[in-house]
């Protein structure tokens, strides 16, 4: 039997070092690629995608964010408005974009929610799409009337909407199946008027062609100040500390679950956990600095959140089960 030579060893094991690292350094390659590219993440200009329009209160605390993002890692973070299609251009707009982190999605319950049970044809899943980072805040919604209504809180409200003929508005989903449940309720019709933006919205309300509406507190705290609006309720589990005297719905005895307002980070889907990782941390460190805490969110009526990937995703199920319970319940099909 042949034996290899004392000089054919040392051979071998040198070869077979040679074919083991040639085998291991790719895959090592691969494995620590996610962590090479937080390292060095962000490299160049952050979009961030939003599905409301330019002006509003969440376009004006994103742009805030986003100045102290720039700040804080290094790089340019912009903002690009992607309003309409009942919020889903934003949605295919953050669901074709490259997982590389380098296009971000600020978006609201509609476009991570609701339109799914809406819409027959959305064109994209949220929950398959779409990786949380993180839920920035709620928006408490108020209701309000219009003064010279004459009514000073929400038990009136009925006999107000028997007495003569009522519209409202109201941009969220949730909100205007509460007005509606509300109608069936008392056996009243007060007319859901489409909304149309918050300024349109605020101008029917002060030429009168609309008595009642539910949208952000932002939007009306003035005009509640100054004695032209009454808050009737608010959403939120407290009461707002942006008009203390109005009561929570809770409180008025609606203790049904409300499916709040909110906007949450998202990316698309297949983007490196290292860099969800890394962008959850700025933004909820932003979130968390009380200047701008109390600045551009409580100020606004805005209820600061700044949770972790994994609690937004756990919120946003409970928030698709709720939502599709109130569908089912309302007898809504999506259409």
């Amino acid at each position: 039997m042949h034996k290899p030579s004392p000089r054919a060893l040392p051979y071998s094991r040198r070869a077979a070092r040679v074919l083991l690292a040639s085998a291991v350094f790719p895959v090592l390659a691969i494995l620590l690629q996610p962590h090479a590219q937080a390292q060095s993440y962000p490299a160049r200009t952050v979009k961030i995608i939003e599905n409301v329009g330019p002006g509003g209160t969440f376009d004006v605390f994103l742009r805030a964010l986003t100045s102290e993002l720039q700040q804080r890692l290094g790089q340019p973070f912009i903002v690009e408005s992607r309003p309409g299609g009942n919020f889903m251009i934003a949605g295919h707009a953050c669901e074709e974009s490259t997982p590389d982190g380098y296009t971000l999605c600020a978006l609201s319950g509609e476009t991570l929610v609701y339109d799914d049970f809406l819409y027959k044809n959305v064109g994209y899943d949220a929950r398959r799409d779409f990786a949380p980072v993180t839920n920035l805040f709620f928006n408490t919604q108020v209701l309000v009337a219009v003064s010279s209504l004459g009514i000073k809180s929400l038990a009136e409200l009925p006999a107000a909407a028997k007495a003569k003929p009522l519209a409202f508005v109201a941009p969220a989903v949730a909100q205007r199946l509460f007005l509606q449940r509300f109608n069936k309720e008392y056996g009243i019709d007060i007319v859901d008027i489409p909304f149309r933006g918050g300024g349109e919205a605020i101008t029917g309300l002060l030429n009168g062609t609309t008595q009642i509406a539910f949208f952000g507190g932002a939007n009306f705290a003035p005009l509640i100040s100054d004695g032209k609006l009454i808050g009737l309720a608010v959403d939120s589990p407290k009461r707002s500390p942006l008009f203390p005297q109005v009561p929570t719905l809770s409180e008025l005895g609606y203790t049904e679950r409300l499916n709040r307002n909110y906007f949450g980070i998202v990316a698309p889907a297949a983007t490196p956990k290292p860099i969800i990782a890394q962008l959850n941390k700025a933004i909820v460190s932003i979130v968390e600095t009380p200047d701008f805490r109390q600045k551009f969110l409580i100020d606004r009526a805005l209820e600061p959140i700044g949770d972790s990937p994994e609690d937004f995703a756990h919120f946003l199920d409970e928030d698709r089960a709720s939502f599709g319970k109130l569908m089912k319940d309302a007898n809504i099909e999506p259409q």
